[in-house]
């Protein structure tokens, strides 16, 4: 039986919670026996910056980047960044995206100008889009920084692993406090893909 293999990135703004995202997908594959290179990029994080992080899974994984054009998924933590991250998406791959808009500094400045639609940018024309309002289910969940876990139920309908074995990653990434919390958002992302007919 061959294993399953996606190549995956994660854009966010820094404190958005994409490191814990991608260290739970890390050790979900771990998990399933499967190889996994994840490559963290988050200088600029503690700024309110980009950051990108690179998940790749198979049986083999060798290099740790996911090339142009050849994402599977595309996790976008805030609307603008997934415009500026579309070229990672392989043709028809699926964008899953909170709706959330986080102001750059140069449009906080008054240097430039927030796009009025970033999802309309013509690098994610042809590809599923699948849209969220995770901050909202995030809060209704109990934490407005569980978005990060929100997403990660969206994109595990999309991926072969059962509801238990996510339910282990998560609880070995998160404080045990915030477990019960971070379930019901990963819940929550779950049964909205559901009602967008994934």
């Amino acid at each position: 039986m061959t294993k399953p293999a996606f190549d995956l990135v994660i854009v966010g703004v820094g404190g958005q919670g994409t490191l814990l995202a991608s260290k739970i997908l890390g050790r979900l594959a771990l998990g399933a026996g499967l190889g996994v290179k994840v490559s963290e990029v988050h200088g600029m994080s503690q700024r309110g910056g980009s950051v990108i992080t690179h998940v790749r899974v198979g049986e083999r994984v060798h290099a740790p980047l996911v090339a142009l054009e050849n994402a599977d998924y595309l996790l976008s933590f805030e609307a603008l960044e997934a415009a500026r991250a579309a070229a990672y998406l392989k043709p028809k791959g699926v964008l899953i995206v909170n709706t959330q808009r986080i102001l750059p500094m140069p449009v906080i400045t008054g240097a430039a100008e927030y796009p009025a639609d970033p999802l309309q940018a013509p690098g994610l024309a042809g590809h599923r889009v699948e849209k969220v309002d995770a901050l909202k289910l995030a809060l209704e969940a109990g934490n407005q920084k569980a978005v990060n876990l929100v997403l990660l139920g969206m994109l595990s309908r999309h991926l072969p692993f059962e509801g238990e074995a996510w339910e282990k990653a998560i609880a070995a990434c998160v404080p045990p406090r915030t477990l019960q919390t971070n379930i019901r958002a990963f819940e929550a992302g779950r049964d909205e893909t559901d009602k967008a007919g994934a």
